[in-house]
């Protein structure tokens, strides 16, 4: 099945969700990249202020994901993704109106804030709504992601040129369309309530120790897609010297390509056995053997001496080949990942797991990310062998971990994925059926 059938396969809200997606990162992508550099010298900002502008806006995200989750739990997701989208638009207009620490502090906060409220409720909806074709639905999130994370830089980068405050309105207005759009179109779905409160809800969260086991051996899945924005890169401008930014670029543009043309059909094959527990671990695998293919050969072509265009490219190609086999891990285990947390959090708390799950996801990159950081500031640089070892070390201690699980039968089996649902027919009443199970 082609990515486009499989789009057209699911129902209408989850479609939506997935044009939300992609959408919802171009804009985001279309300001972020260019933020540090308006600050600095746009606004005269020292260094130190940008850290902490930066810094608020991670962590008003990723510290607050457990909210965001647990009040989609409450009153249903499709408010919390619609008003999540509209703090994002008013935080980026923010931005383009501000010109003091305390307004752009609090553009961060929101945009920040925003992100923690509608990422758990966009994917519990989707779960919700696929039913038992969640992972070929979280595949499909894959794609549509990595290709508005790409296309955004590239209108920045056009859009910048015109001055950042333009860039910053038109981020918004994205956002804003995005917020219209879901009001007028994004299905309400009941809520499940409980007896009892928030409280208890989170102490059946906080003693599940499965699912944190399975959260933390998860952990460094995050943490290792994100070295194509910290450590991959600067392997790519380091063996790349004066051509640097069209390497990186070079490096995004493969893993957007490889998403786009395999994702689906790696998700479909893997998809076959219901247990998901040696996929996630070949994907985790892969991820950390990929991170010693610069190292390897950097003794070897490092030798290839000019700055020519020619020489540029031998050197460049086995941080290429690094993101090509990170890209293969992230396509086998992120879908299964996400497929497997509603099946640890059952219908009523679905937005809470994933809520904790991506926090812990979220403060190990940040952690993880320093210490690769510092790795790379103590050895050699980042074509030696201690990033790249560490990074490796990561992926496989994982893979370690969820086989562990696997073998002693603590991950929940999914069921086999069904048939390629004839695409000439509307499912989208059916996706309806299937959501109220």
């Amino acid at each position: 099945m082609s990515t486009l059938a499989s789009f057209r396969s699911f129902p209408v809200s989850v479609r939506l969700l997935l044009a939300n997606h992609l959408a919802g990162n171009i804009g985001f992508y279309l300001l972020i990249p260019f933020l540090a550099d308006y600050l600095l010298s746009d606004l005269g900002l020292s260094a130190a202020v940008v850290g902490v502008v930066l810094s608020v806006r991670n962590l008003s995200q990723q510290g607050l994901f457990l909210v965001g989750g647990t009040v989609a739990d409450r009153i249903g997701p499709r408010g919390v993704i619609i008003t999540g989208a509209a703090i994002r638009a008013i935080g980026f207009a923010l931005f383009a109106v501000g010109g003091s620490v305390p307004v752009v502090l609090a553009a961060s906060v929101l945009t920040g804030f925003a992100g923690a409220l509608f990422n758990p409720a966009v994917r519990a909806y989707i779960a919700r709504d696929s039913a038992e074709r969640s992972a070929a639905a979280f595949a499909l999130f894959n794609v549509f992601g990595n290709v508005g994370s790409a296309v955004g830089p590239i209108l920045g980068t056009v859009l910048v040129a015109a001055g950042f405050r333009l860039t910053a309105l038109v981020s918004a207005g994205i956002f804003a369309g995005l917020t219209l759009a879901q009001v007028a179109f994004l299905p309400a779905r009941p809520v499940e309530h409980a007896d009892g409160g928030v409280l208890r809800d989170l102490r059946k969260v906080f003693s599940h120790r499965v699912f944190w086991a399975f959260s933390f051996a998860m952990m460094a899945n995050l943490a290792l897609q994100s070295q194509i924005y910290f450590l991959l890169t600067l392997q790519a401008q380091h063996a790349a010297g004066r051509y640097g930014a069209g390497a990186v670029a070079a490096l995004y543009a493969v893993e957007t390509v490889a998403m786009v043309l395999l994702q689906v059909r790696i998700t479909r094959w893997f998809g076959r056995r219901p247990a998901r527990g040696p996929a996630l671990a070949t994907g985790m695998a892969v991820m950390g053997a990929t991170f010693l293919i610069p190292p390897l050969t950097a003794s070897v072509l490092g030798v290839v001496a000019g700055d020519g265009l020619a020489p540029t490219v031998i050197r460049v190609l086995p941080t290429v080949a690094a993101v090509a086999g990170l890209a293969l891990g992230i396509m086998i285990a992120q879908p299964f990942a996400n497929e497997l947390i509603p099946r640890f959090s059952g219908p009523r708390l679905t937005g809470t797991y994933y809520g904790a799950y991506y926090l812990v996801a979220g403060v190990g990159t940040l952690v993880f990310t320093s210490l690769v950081g510092t790795v790379v500031d103590l050895s050699a640089g980042p074509l030696s062998w201690g990033p790249g070892s560490l990074c490796a070390a990561a992926g496989f201690l994982s893979a370690a971990g969820l086989l562990a699980l696997h073998r002693r039968g603590l991950l929940p089996a999914a069921e086999p994925d069904p048939p390629h649902p004839d695409t000439s027919v509307d499912l989208s009443t059916s996706g309806e059926r299937r959501s109220h199970r």
